[in-house]
C-alpha cells in the first residue's frame, strides 16, 4: 500500500501531525491508511522485540524453533530431490529465526542462497549482523525467479494494513479515522456495495465488524504463483481465525501490554488476526496445494518439539527449566499453542509436507 504524499516521513512534522494535516485536507482516511502509516514509522524507528521492547516472538522464546523450521525446510527439500533452492523470509526480525533455521539446514546439506524482505533499514543492520549473506528486498517483487524458493513468514501477515466494515442499520460501512488536532478517532464512512461483503455476513447485527486485508491477499498469491511456477514452499505462521467472521481484531502493543490502537500513531505496534481461510482460499486459486492450518502447538509437536527440548536440557542441565518454560511457552493452549497457526503453500510438482 503507497502512502499519501502527506505521509511521507518528513524531518520537520512527526507522524500524528502529518496524519492530522492529511485528515485535514482530505477528510477521514481508512483504518489501513492509518495503520500503515503508524507501522512503517513504528518498524522504522526502533527494535520493537525482547525483554526491553514491545513484544516476543517464537524465534526470541527459544533456539528450538527456528531449529524446527529449518528441519522441515530440509526434508521438504530432501523428499523434493534435493533441488537448488533460494531461502527467503518476509519480516525476519532480528534475524534469529533465519539463523537458527539455516544451521539446522546445513546440518542436512541444504546452504541456499538467503534473502530477506525487509523494509525497515534499522532492522536491517540487525539482520545482516545475525546472516551477513542475505539479500534485501523491499518486496516479494524483486525475488529471484530462477529456481524453487524455501519462504518463511512468522507473525509476517498480522502487521499488514486492515480495512474495517461496520454494519450499520441498514447497509455496511468504512470505517474511518478522523481527527481533533492529533486526537485520532474512528467514524463511520460512506456505504458500501453489499457485494463486497461475504452473502453468509451481510444481514449481520448492527454495529458488526468485518476486517479485510488486501494487502495479506496480494502478497499470498505472488508468493502461490511462485511456488507454483518455481516450485518450493511457503510456510506462514501467525495468530488468526477461519474466516470471513465478524469480530474486530485491531490491537496495539506497548511495552508487552495492549494500548489504544489510535493513541500516539507510530509509537506501538499494530497488529490484526489473520484470515487463513481467505489467505488459503487465494494460494489454491493461483496454483499452490495448501497444506493446514493446524496450531502451533500441534505443528512442532509433530517435528519432534519435546524430542528436541529433552535432548538439549541433557547437553544443558542448568538450562532444563527455561527449556521446559519455552516448550510450554511455544505450544500450550493457555500460550502460543492454540492461538497460533501454521499453513504451508507448497509446489504441485513438491512431496507433501510434514507436520500437516
Amino acid at each position: 500500500m503507497k502512502l499519501l504524499p502527506e505521509l511521507q516521513a518528513s524531518p520537520e512534522a512527526h507522524l500524528p501531525e502529518r496524519l492530522a494535516r492529511a485528515i485535514t485536507l482530505g477528510g477521514p482516511i481508512p483504518v489501513a491508511q492509518f495503520m500503515a502509516a503508524a507501522n512503517a514509522q513504528y518498524y522504522a524507528t526502533r527494535d520493537p522485540l525482547g525483554v526491553d521492547g514491545d513484544f516476543v516472538t517464537a524465534p526470541e522464546i527459544s533456539q528450538m524453533f527456528g531449529e524446527l523450521v529449518g528441519v522441515w525446510l530440509a526434508d521438504l527439500w530432501m523428499r523434493a530431490g534435493k533441488p537448488e533452492v533460494h531461502f527467503v523470509e518476509l519480516g525476519p526480525g532480528r534475524g534469529t529465526l533465519a539463523a537458527d533455521a539455516l544451521r539446522a539446514m546445513a546440518n542436512a546439506g541444504l546452504t541456499p542462497p538467503v534473502h530477506f524482505v525487509e523494509t525497515s533499514l534499522l532492522l536491517r543492520r540487525t539482520q545482516a549482523g545475525k546472516v551477513p549473506a542475505a539479500i534485501f528486498h523491499d518486496d516479494v517483487t524483486t525475488l529471484p525467479d530462477d529456481r524453487p524458493m524455501l519462504i518463511v513468514a512468522n507473525e509476517f501477515f498480522d502487521a499488514l494494513p486492515i480495512h474495517q466494515l461496520v454494519r450499520g442499520v441498514e447497509h455496511w460501512h468504512e470505517r474511518r479515522i478522523a481527527c481533533q488536532d492529533t486526537l485520532f478517532l474512528p467514524v463511520t464512512g460512506k456505504r458500501i456495495p453489499d457485494e463486497v461483503v461475504a452473502e453468509a455476513l451481510r444481514d449481520a447485527p448492527s454495529g458488526s465488524v468485518i476486517e479485510t486485508s488486501p494487502a495479506s491477499v496480494a502478497i499470498v498469491r505472488a508468493l502461490a504463483e511462485r511456488v507454483a511456477k518455481q516450485g518450493g514452499a511457503a510456510l506462514i505462521i501467525d495468530y488468526g481465525y477461519d474466516g470471513p467472521a465478524i469480530g474486530e481484531t485491531l490491537q496495539a502493543v506497548k511495552g508487552h501490554g495492549y494500548a489504544n490502537p489510535f493513541e500516539s500513531p507510530g509509537e506501538h505496534d499494530l497488529t490484526a488476526h489473520v484470515d487463513f481461510t481467505t489467505l488459503a482460499s487465494m494460494a489454491i486459486l493461483s496454483g499452490a496445494q495448501v497444506h493446514g492450518p493446524v496450531s502451533q502447538g500441534e505443528f512442532p509437536g509433530a517435528l519432534g518439539l519435546a524430542e528436541r527440548a529433552a535432548m538439549l536440557a541433557r547437553a544443558n542441565r542448568e538450562q532444563g527449566e527455561a527449556l521446559a518454560e519455552a516448550h510450554r511457552r511455544l505450544t500450550s493452549p493457555a500460550a502460543m499453542g492454540s492461538l497460533f497457526r501454521a499453513m504451508a503453500l507448497v509446489s504441485p510438482d513438491w512431496p507433501e509436507p510434514a507436520g500437516f
